[in-house]
């Protein structure tokens, strides 16, 4: 399990494929009539499912209100996908860590 897990975590699903094949195939809704339902354009709601655009707040909530997925259990696959995909490209974001001028107090790190 700790295998799956660890590979779930490095690739995890967009949202868009989720609602696409969770909920608008297994409804049999058009792309165009799970657009009226959620009161967008059809347009928007294919590059959401088709993973060209990533999820909003608000387009959660719409889900939310259309489907009965939550919206935090949405923004937080949204939030897992963004965070696998920096991570991917941590290598092509250069910054050295910041080391604070001799005699200048270095903040200490807040503790939560």
């Amino acid at each position: 399990m700790a295998q799956v897990a660890g590979i779930r975590m490095k690739n995890p699903a967009h949202p868009g494929g989720f609602v696409k094949t969770e909920i608008i195939e297994p409804l049999g809704l058009s792309v165009t009539d799970a657009a009226q339902a959620l009161g967008i354009t059809r347009a928007a709601l294919s590059s959401f499912l088709n993973e060209r655009a990533s999820l909003s707040p608000d387009m959660a909530i719409r889900i939310e209100k259309a489907f009965g997925v939550s919206m935090e259990t949405l923004m937080h696959m949204q939030n897992s996908f963004d965070i696998a995909r920096a991570r991917k490209r941590e290598a092509e974001i250069i910054v050295s860590r910041y080391v604070p001028k001799t005699g200048v107090a270095e903040p200490q790190p807040k503790r939560f």
